[in-house]
């Protein structure tokens, strides 16, 4: 998203988003408060829309318990696939539902209207750094963040929709 369509404050909070304060609150304030208030509002408010960013909420099942784990976090879309990085804002590991998706791809979304059912696969080589370009292009920080992680690879996810949602 260009900077010269989003309003002064959606660029400073985006850089407050870019120091450890706010890496802090979005994994320890906005991932608890953005899915009621994203299902409540039908996706039109959270954290991330107040910064003007895409944001969908992804249900997992969680690989140790088997119950459902819902995190908010930002997208590009690429075609008809959602494309979401696995920064964990810089930490060094990766955050929860990545490794849940690794042990189950199916997964659900809702996104821009849309509520579904997709499979997830991670991006390698060639594609996961086109893909990072793409993520970068739209949220600077996240290049922050991949600084932060001494030199972990953050994993780059493709959600595709389920066959028969198209």
């Amino acid at each position: 998203m260009a900077d010269n369509h989003r309003h002064w404050w959606q660029r400073l909070l985006e850089h407050i988003a870019w120091t450890r304060f706010g890496g802090w609150f979005i994994l320890n304030v906005t991932t608890y408060i953005d899915p009621p208030l994203m299902r409540w509002s039908r996706g039109r408010w959270s954290f991330s829309a107040l910064t003007g960013f895409p944001a969908l909420l992804l249900t997992t099942q969680g690989a140790k318990t088997g119950r459902p784990r819902t995190v908010p976090l930002l997208y590009v879309q690429h075609g008809n696939d959602y494309v979401v990085i696995g920064t964990f804002t810089g930490k060094p590991r990766h955050p929860g539902w990545v490794h849940n998706l690794r042990a189950m791809p199916q997964a659900a979304v809702s996104a821009n209207g849309w509520t579904g059912h997709v499979t997830a696969r991670e991006a390698q080589g060639e594609e996961h750094d086109r893909l990072w370009a793409l993520a970068v292009a739209m949220y600077p920080g996240y290049e922050v963040y991949r600084k932060w992680t001494a030199g972990r690879l953050i994993p780059v996810m493709v959600l595709s929709k389920a066959q028969q949602e198209g």
